[in-house]
């Protein structure tokens, strides 16, 4: 049981700390209803009978006696003299929320998971934990997976949708990335440094070892071909997830740089949050970067600014600080969408006709209602890449530039001694526990044996490539949309 000793009571603890502390402190309940975001209340039907000077309406008993039984839809001038009232979102507005729990759960899980990855560096940096699993890999992991579900969801919301052609959005964009990643596929090294050749070279060098001591023969160009297409599928299934999330990123950072007119400092830090998605792409374009740190013009002379493991961890900070800069700015974002409602209303007022009153209403909720939708589609692929990075890191057997680089966590499973003889029940079951924990180990062990760390960091690599790739294409896509297609 030393094993998983320390990280194993610690993970304990903060799941128990976690299942008791949220429903009463709850890290993404506290961003939405902190009082700092303010909402838009729709008019009463009396405030808009009133502005429109219409009176107000018989009683039923009244109506059927004067023969009047067809109730007609109420309707008023688009033109009418209509303010909102702004309000701060209370815990109470919070649970009309469409999905809010999902996204409590989600955000507060990926808190807790980060905290626990951060525990495990420092343990791993403080002690030699060459012999333990690093329980805070398998966290981020399931951080990912639980992004990955997350999109998937909110993609089904739009795709079940039978109005506005989001199923035909989804659909023509998966099949777009599903090109583009077959040509990244075939992108040299010496442009691209995913390292996913070598990875894959590597997992059938180790899987050949291994059949043939069974006496099975590989294929590697069929294992190849394989993973090549299964990575391809999954390319196009990220980028339709992450298709509308780009599409409403780019009608956000529009609406907060109107909303910061007049604060230049604000609308600079805003135009630095839309950019980590490219800097992020061209950290992995190896003449651009690497090439040209390594080996720096000066004159007739080339100058080496940083070493390879120097610039593998500048790469890793650099993403951590950009996902740090945008979690900072969720706020902006999340005022910006709900100030959609008081600019809806400015525009109708510039339009002529007539409008109903239930439409009206209706339109002010809906905005607020799909707030939690909104700020999953921000945060989602900001916690994607954040712990995908992270576990490039350790996975990778990348160092964060601060200690000695770690040795990695593959497990050693020391050689098994004749257990002693059981002298009571709770020592037959500490045995149990024993050879239980034994064998998972040795299962991890054979994993890692297959899939080495240089599979590794060319997989985490690129997935974290990948999605900023997604977000530049939908993003620049949704300005486009935003400022001229949809203007007009």
């Amino acid at each position: 049981m030393a094993v998983m000793g320390v990280q194993m009571v610690v993970t304990l603890l903060v799941a128990s700390i976690m299942q008791r502390v949220s429903p009463h402190c709850s890290l993404a309940r506290w961003l939405l209803c902190n009082g700092s975001l303010f909402r838009y209340k729709h008019p009463t039907e009396d405030e808009l009978r009133t502005l429109s000077g219409k009176p107000k309406p018989k009683a039923k008993k009244e109506r059927r006696m004067n023969g009047i039984t067809e109730e007609k839809p109420l309707t008023v001038p688009r033109d009418i003299d209509l303010h909102l009232d702004a309000t701060p979102i209370t815990a109470v507005d919070a649970l009309v929320l469409r999905y809010f729990l999902e996204y409590q759960w989600f955000i507060d899980f990926s808190l807790y998971s980060t905290i626990i990855y951060l525990f495990t560096e420092g343990y791993y940096c403080l002690v030699d934990a060459q012999n333990e699993i690093n329980i805070g890999v398998l966290w981020c992991l399931m951080t990912v997976i639980f992004s990955i579900k997350i999109l998937f969801t909110m993609m089904k919301h739009y795709f079940r949708s039978e109005e506005g052609g989001e199923r035909s959005v989804c659909l023509t964009f998966a099949f777009f990335f599903m090109l583009i990643a077959m040509i990244v596929m075939i992108i040299r090294e010496e442009y691209l440094e995913f390292g996913l050749e070598p990875g894959i070279n590597s997992i059938c060098h180790n899987l050949d070892i291994l059949l043939k001591q069974q006496g099975w023969q590989l294929s590697v160009p069929f294992i190849k071909l394989g993973f090549k297409i299964a990575l391809v599928a999954l390319c196009s299934f990220l980028g339709a997830c992450l298709t509308f999330p780009g599409l409403r990123l780019a009608q956000t950072h529009l609406d907060a740089l109107k909303m910061a007119a007049d604060r230049p400092m604000l609308q600079l830090l805003l135009h630095a949050s839309f950019l980590p998605p490219v800097i992020v792409v061209v950290l992995w374009i190896r003449p651009i970067t690497r090439d040209f740190l390594l080996n720096a013009p000066m004159g007739k002379d080339t100058v080496q600014l940083m070493s390879h493991s120097t610039y593998n961890t500048f790469r890793l900070w650099i993403i951590v600080i950009l996902c740090l800069l945008r979690l900072s700015l969720t706020r902006f974002h999340l005022q910006a969408y709900l100030g959609i409602a008081s600019r809806w209303v400015e525009q109708m007022k510039r339009e002529a006709g007539r409008i109903s009153m239930l439409e009206i209403q209706r339109k002010i909720s809906r905005i607020f209602c799909y707030l939690t939708v909104v700020a999953l589609q921000y945060l989602a692929p900001i916690i994607f890449t954040l712990h995908c990075v992270l576990l490039l890191k350790s996975m990778g057997d990348y160092s964060w530039g601060l200690f000695p680089e770690p040795v990695g966590f593959t497990p050693v499973v020391e050689p098994s001694t004749a257990p002693p003889i059981a002298s009571s029940e709770e020592e037959e079951d500490s045995e149990d526990v024993q050879i239980a924990v034994e064998q998972i180990i040795g299962a991890l062990g054979a994993f890692r044996n297959i899939f080495s760390s240089i599979f590794f960091r060319g997989l985490f690599g690129f997935l974290t490539w990948w999605v900023s790739v997604c977000q530049i294409v939908t993003s620049l896509f949704g300005l486009y949309f935003h400022q001229y297609l949809g203007a007009s």
